[in-house]
């Protein structure tokens, strides 16, 4: 009979639990109490005096025209207006003129909707400033609630269809960090909060809740758990430092600039390393959670294996990982600057001065530094996996003392009665993990 790979992973040894209970706890206790700190409790409320009113309609009737000739144009003579001209007649939905037929221009202009009978728009009533009781109808954009809904339920249902029972912990997962973000992070740096500490215990509450929800309450996880975090410090000790060598000020884009204008009090340098760290997290829980699996695997598939041994072959598993992920990282950061990196290449200056450009410049620190702490958590957690996988081994995960003496070869006459003894009964099932998830995944089972 050759090697039963299919059994579940024997179980972590007490001691090496005590030790990780004894670590991760008081660390997530200390995450608390510094989100419990850092609470912003005299957040601001948007001033909505100066937002005119908004509501829904339907187009009803599009008629489009000639624009009417505009005074000054090249050589002269009149020349049409760019267009394009006409009215639209829309039922109105909501507010006071609610079942109304209203008519008004059709949108023009950059980046102006386009409307044809049917759609489904957002109103916007405009006030003459010299008369209130004076009101017109314009349309500003596309409603886009109810296929903004269908994509996210088509999401949704994909990830719970796939990933079952772990799916649905992904999306309660993911609805956590939502509300970390929501609640706190952006409140608390909206509130003068230090925003690179604010994203650094953000990060990590991220961090506990979604690790453990979403692979269950394992060695395994911690593991995970202690590499990310550990990473993710290094990741702010880094980004403090480029930041300060390369002298950014966070005034690298205009969105920068504008919320500097509404809000003086926030710190645009730390705001700047906050992107990073909240950047860096989702990529750093994905390199630390499969170099804890590949480092279980590993020991699991070959008990022979020493601490050394694991370490090589799980890191040769991380660089080839981290080879494809360095060019995740920098196309993220393009393909969300490509507008301004579009108009960056329209720029007559030297290469060399676009290059150093503050914009160019934190986009460059924030690829470097992001992809230094994911490299950081490879070695980080493929010795912390590798240290607990062995720990209790006779011999400390010494080559040749923790190796497994090889059972006995059972005699012919003897196989199908150990398979029958090997075989579940029928009508059992397989237990669950330690996580919660009724599943076989290896990679829970040796858990807390």
């Amino acid at each position: 009979m050759g090697a039963d790979h299919t059994r579940p992973a024997p179980p972590t040894p007490p001691g090496v639990r005590r030790i990780l209970i004894a670590t991760v706890v008081p660390l997530f206790l200390a995450t608390l109490v510094a989100a419990l700190v850092l609470w912003p409790r005299d957040t601001r409320e948007a001033d909505a005096g100066t937002e005119p009113p908004r509501y829904h309609g339907t187009v009803t009737k599009v008629v489009t025209e000639p624009c009417p000739p505009t005074p000054e144009a090249p050589g002269g003579g009149p020349a049409t207006g760019d267009g394009p001209c006409g009215t639209v007649t829309v039922r109105v939905e909501q507010g006071p003129d609610s079942g109304q037929q209203v008519e008004t221009p059709v949108p023009a202009g950059p980046g102006a909707p386009e409307v044809a009978v049917g759609d489904e728009i957002i109103l916007v009533e405009l006030t003459d400033p010299a008369d209130p009781s004076a009101s017109a109808y314009n349309i500003a954009e596309h409603q886009r609630g109810e296929p903004l809904v269908w994509l996210v339920a088509l999401f949704a249902a994909a990830i719970v269809a796939f990933g079952r029972w772990r799916g649905l912990a992904a999306l309660a997962g993911l609805a956590a960090s939502f509300a970390i973000l929501l609640t706190f992070v952006l409140p608390g740096i909206s509130a003068g909060r230090p925003p690179l500490l604010v994203a650094v215990v953000g990060a990590a509450l991220i961090m506990f809740v979604v690790l453990y929800l979403t692979h269950g309450v394992t060695a395994q996880t911690s593991v995970a758990v202690l590499g990310t975090l550990g990473s993710l410090v290094l990741t702010g000790v880094l980004g403090t430092l480029a930041t300060a060598a390369t002298h950014l000020t966070g005034y690298g884009s205009e969105e920068a600039t504008t919320l500097s204008m509404f809000q003086a009090d926030v710190d645009l340098h730390g705001l700047l390393l906050a992107g990073i760290v909240i950047g860096s997290l989702g990529v750093l829980d994905d390199v630390t959670v499969t170099q804890a699996a590949t480092v279980t695997e590993l020991a699991h598939a070959n008990p022979g294996l020493t601490r050394g041994q694991l370490y090589r072959s799980a890191t040769r598993v991380g660089r080839a990982h981290i080879a494809s992920t360095v060019n995740t990282i920098v196309l993220a950061y393009a393909g969300a600057s490509l507008p301004v990196l579009l108009l960056l290449t329209a720029d007559s200056r030297a290469a060399t001065q676009i290059l150093t450009s503050e914009f160019l410049a934190q986009e460059i620190v924030r690829s470097a530094v992001a992809t230094l702490g994911l490299i950081a958590a490879v070695p980080l957690t493929t010795a912390l996996a590798a240290l607990v996988t062995t720990a209790g081994r006779r011999g400390g995960g010494r080559a040749g003392a923790d190796a497994p003496t090889p059972a006995p070869r059972p005699a012919a006459g003897r196989t199908d009665a150990l398979e029958a003894l090997s075989t579940p009964r029928a009508g059992t099932t397989a237990p669950a993990t330690p996580g919660g998830w009724p599943d076989r995944d290896r990679s829970t089972d040796a858990g807390w």
